[in-house]
């Protein structure tokens, strides 16, 4: 498998199979809400298995082709013949299994296993509900019966053209003559030979892809067969009235003189449409990209990022006057930025997969606990980097699942509250300067804060006095680990299950998350993310010999302190007073061990970092200056020291030193 996994083939089945799974999902789920499938719905699914039924036969994924054709001719018959009596809640179930099944299998092949999963069982279930629902609708049956067309052999050519840049024209055309197999009795194409011809992609690519062929089936049916071709851009459909225009196989010449003609008479329509109308048709708009060529564009964008700060702050340029060489340097700056900001964009994705994915967990969930939520998406247009994307999906998952099972009630509990039958699941995504918040609010039970305490006082997980803590911060407690103890129904341990590991999840790519509750409101948890974790904007400052990068969004103000603004407690804990509000003070230097001759807070500078409402002091020997910097994760040495904390990553500075990205959100949960 591991070397059939390296064909361009496979590579592209694998992609274009995860795409029409995912749209079929949406379908499905989609028609499940509206109680109903109607004529578009059922002639999509119909076109996307029929699409999966034959490419996978064609890849030899003999167990995929077989759901896929049972599915397929379910739907055949819901679009022929229009049953009105549909268990349409079964029907979506069935398909649903068939889904998990096809993700299962293409996971195992894409990491290299064999897909040997049996879908034996979950056929028959199909046919048997297919042979149910035609038993329920005979009459119905009988009537199509009278208006099928009568069944003379006819005869077809059909041209097809595939769009620009879709690659593989051979492959895709082997894929439609396959899946033709079953509906016409004799076939003929151009190019003949369409894998061992390396010029058949050429051809297909300037004559298009040749069919002649005699079924039984009308023009609007083949029309319709043919409609349905992945990439198709065009397609010529005549129907031959002569025997003598079919052209057997066996005629090369007089094929070759055919399709001769056909291009002549193409080129010759092409010279008659004016130049812009040859734009506009030829222009492609968009193309796929393998991911690890982003990632890897990525990687030397952050390289050049590197290096242009090594040339500009060479410290060999100490002195020189060199008015020429910074004019240049500015500019090569400004269209390294530019750059930079347009691979940013590329990797950008819209969470719209990630939100609508939750539909099914919704479903699921639902029928499982007898239990009606509606779930509301806002802002699913909003992007981030997809390297966020991949981190968020399963927390994002575990939330949805725990404010359903956990936080909205059941339907009885909802009416003696005098709330609506069914709950409200809100998912929102919206921009925050450069940071993304995702919203996830239900309108359930809510959390208990005298309970949250009573748990957090019996774990020993009360970092303060209980009257001092806000709300926010009682909420909160259930994020730390350990919170969660083994019982299954309480007002709040089920909100626990896993919300540290939750938390820590989003930690790892720069997030926090907050709670908010209110007793019969509801629960909302906010998620506070990075646009990216490549690049970031950053303020270097200097700790003895060491130095140090601050994320400049964290950053609120830098200023020197004055000897009367300082304020030490009893308990030693320095603070410092700035318009008429007491903060706590950081020395890097001691949090790291750090040799330094700048000990006075006079001396030296106060960096005022805020995050989530929380703020703090940072002093530290002098500011170096902002740049943009290249985040690069810890050495794993590093990241094993459990005692170090408070760190994001580092990146490497112009004068090849390296410099200790401080993690804001960190320090403070450690202060």
């Amino acid at each position: 498998m591991s070397e059939y996994l390296n064909e361009p083939m496979l590579e592209v089945f694998l992609f274009e199979s995860a795409q029409l799974i995912e749209q079929l999902e949406l379908d499905i789920l989609s028609s499940d809400n509206k109680k109903c499938y109607t004529e578009a719905a059922i002639n999509e699914i119909f076109r996307i298995m029929h699409t999966i039924k034959g490419s996978s036969a064609m890849m030899m994924f003999h167990e995929i082709s077989g759901l896929a054709h049972s599915i397929e001719d379910l739907f055949y018959y819901l679009r022929e013949d229009k049953p009105e009596c549909i268990d349409c809640s079964a029907l979506s179930d069935l398909i649903l299994e068939g889904i998990d099944f096809i993700k299962i299998e293409l996971e195992k092949i894409r990491n290299e296993n064999e897909a040997d999963g049996k879908a034996t069982s979950l056929i028959e279930e199909i046919k048997k509900f297919l042979s149910s629902l035609k038993k329920e609708n005979s009459s119905k049956n009988s009537i199509k019966t009278k208006q099928q067309p009568d069944s003379g052999e006819k005869q077809y050519r059909a041209t097809i053209y595939f769009e620009d840049g879709c690659e593989m024209e051979n492959i895709r055309g082997y894929t439609i003559i396959h899946n033709l197999n079953d509906l016409a009795k004799e076939i003929y194409h151009i190019p003949k030979d369409l894998i061992e011809d390396e010029d058949s992609i050429e051809l297909i690519r300037r004559d298009g892809f040749i069919i002649y062929l005699k079924t039984e089936l009308s023009y609007e049916k083949m029309f319709e067969f043919f409609n349905q071709t992945v990439f198709l851009k065009d397609l010529e459909l005549i129907q031959l009235e002569k025997d003598d225009e079919f052209l057997p196989v066996q005629s090369v010449e007089k094929v070759e003189r055919n399709v001769q003609l056909l291009s002549e008479e193409r080129s010759n329509a092409k010279e008659r449409i004016n130049d812009k109308e040859i734009q506009s048709n030829s222009h492609q708009s968009i193309i796929s990209v393998n991911v690890a060529k982003l990632d890897k564009l990525m990687d030397l964008v952050g390289e050049m990022v590197i290096a242009e700060a090594m040339v500009i702050q060479n410290p060999d340029l100490k002195g020189l006057e060199l008015n020429d060489f910074y004019k240049a340097t500015a500019q090569l700056s400004k269209i390294t930025s530019e750059i930079q900001d347009m691979v940013m964009s590329v990797r950008m994705v819209p969470l719209s997969t990630t939100f609508h994915k939750m539909n099914r967990i919704v479903r699921d969930m639902c029928k499982r606990l007898e239990k009606k939520v509606e779930l509301k998406i806002i802002g699913e247009e909003t992007e981030v980097d997809k390297n966020i994307i991949e981190h968020i999906s399963d927390p994002l998952m575990h939330l949805v699942r725990n404010a359903i099972d956990h936080g909205i009630e059941s339907v009885k509990e909802r009416e003696k509250k005098g709330k609506t039958k069914s709950g409200v699941l809100t998912l929102e995504a919206k921009n925050s300067g450069s940071d993304v918040l995702i919203i996830v609010k239900d309108d359930g039970k809510g959390l208990r804060k005298e309970k949250i305490l009573k748990k957090a006082r019996e774990n020993n997980l009360l970092y303060k006095k209980e009257e001092d803590m806000s709300d926010r911060e009682i909420f909160n407690l259930i994020l730390l680990p350990g919170f969660s103890t083994k019982e299954k129904v309480t007002e709040f341990s089920g909100r626990g299950v896993g919300m540290d590991v939750v938390s820590k999840n989003i930690e790892t790519i720069g997030g926090t998350l907050t709670v908010e509750s209110g007793v019969d409101q509801g629960t909302t948890i906010t998620l506070k993310l990075p646009l990216t974790l490549a690049i970031i904007d950053g303020m270097n400052i200097k700790v003895g010999e060491s130095i140090y990068t601050i994320p400049t969004i964290s950053i609120r103000e830098s200023f020197r302190p004055r000897e009367e603004d300082i304020i030490i407690d009893p308990d030693h804990n320095e603070m410092l007073m700035v318009r008429g509000q007491c903060y706590p003070i950081l020395r890097i230097h001691k949090m790291h061990k750090i040799d330094t001759k700048v000990t006075r807070f006079t001396d030296g500078i106060i960096i005022m970092v805020e995050q989530d409402d929380k703020i703090l002091c940072i002093f530290a020997d002098e500011l170096i200056g902002q740049q943009q910097v290249v985040v690069k994760g810890l050495p794993e040495y590093i990241r094993n020291f459990k005692k170090i904390k408070g760190l994001a990553g580092c990146t490497l500075l112009g004068d090849g030193r390296i410099s200790l990205i401080l993690d804001i959100a960190g320090i403070l949960n450690v202060k």
